[in-house]
């Protein structure tokens, strides 16, 4: 098992930021990729980004790229998620999620093991 917790969501406007983190209660946390999903009501939860175990390798959805960053600290057993220029349509529950294979970057929900409670992010117009 590898806890996972989400912070740092809330209800912003349209154009702002938010930081989302993710802190990950497991001492071989730097083994995991981690990712961030987003699941809109009545919408199947979707990739946003993901980063390799030492942050060398990121990706991001189509949808969000140039806006929001990924990144992790490993010392601290923490991922980020810098949300910039956000639009009414990111508004979502926000999962973070670590796939037990460190090198190869997942972007489907099924291909990563364990899974934080999510964050919800309202953007307003």
């Amino acid at each position: 098992q590898v806890p996972l917790m989400e912070s740092g969501g809330g209800l912003v406007q349209a154009g702002d930021s938010l930081r989302l983190s993710c802190a990950a209660s497991e001492r071989s946390f730097s083994l995991y990729v981690m990712g961030w999903f987003r699941q809109a009501p009545g919408k199947e939860r979707e990739f946003v980004a993901a980063i390799s175990w030492n942050g060398g390798s990121t990706d991001y959805a189509d949808s969000v790229k140039g806006r929001f960053t990924i990144s992790r600290d490993n010392a601290k057993n923490t991922v980020y998620l810098q949300m910039n220029s956000m639009k009414p349509e990111d508004t979502a529950v926000y999962y973070c999620a670590a796939r037990s294979r460190p090198y190869i970057l997942g972007y489907s929900p099924h291909e990563y093991n364990y899974w934080g409670q999510g964050t919800p992010v309202t953007v307003s117009s």
